[in-house]
């Protein structure tokens, strides 16, 4: 028995997606090109990674079909992705971005098996553990979004701004203190 396939990576996608988009939004367009430090990505960079690196599983785990990443080329997949995060662009075509490759990404994953998810690709030589399932690798892009995701929060605590889930716990926990209090505790 799964608790965990299509339906919920999907589901979980789309939420570290759309968390993502609110963040691009709050961050104001004239502070996309602000960096943390030297040699960091600039916000616009971030965030347009973000949006293009859900490319490297559909072609490993879609497109090709991966059984073991030692066959793969990485630097013809990353190269122009790399490229791509240097391009100018705007806030709202970053924005779009973000929309559209998170679309085309939770599109793929609603259409996986759970066979598809079970079957185990074979990590190049060194690497722990030997083996993943696709299920592990396709799960990392979400990991792997929401990683970048806490350093724009970071980002944005720097540029002033209190990020959204921020100011959403915040709210919950004064109306838990207004209830407590209403209630005579």
């Amino acid at each position: 028995m799964t608790y965990y396939g299509a339906h919920e990576l999907v589901y979980n996608f789309r939420t570290v997606r759309n968390n993502t988009i609110k963040i691009a939004n709050e961050i104001p367009e004239d502070k996309y090109s602000f960096s943390p430090a030297a040699g960091c990505r600039t916000v616009a960079q971030t965030l347009t990674h973000i949006a293009v690196i859900t490319r490297v599983p559909t072609q490993i785990q879609f497109t090709l079909r991966v059984s073991n990443l030692a066959t793969v080329d990485f630097m013809s997949i990353y190269g122009p992705l790399m490229a791509e995060e240097q391009a100018t662009r705007t806030k709202d075509q970053i924005l779009q971005l973000l929309r559209e490759e998170g679309d085309k990404f939770a599109t793929l994953l609603s259409g996986v098996t759970e066979d598809f998810l079970a079957e185990k690709v074979s990590m190049p030589p060194g690497l722990e553990p030997a083996e993943k399932s696709r299920f592990e690798m396709l799960l990392s892009a979400k990991e792997h979004e929401m990683h970048h995701r806490g350093q724009l929060m970071v980002v944005e605590r720097m540029l002033g701004v209190t990020p959204h889930l921020t100011r959403q716990m915040q709210e919950r926990i004064a109306a838990m203190q207004a209830q407590a209090q209403a209630a005579g505790r």
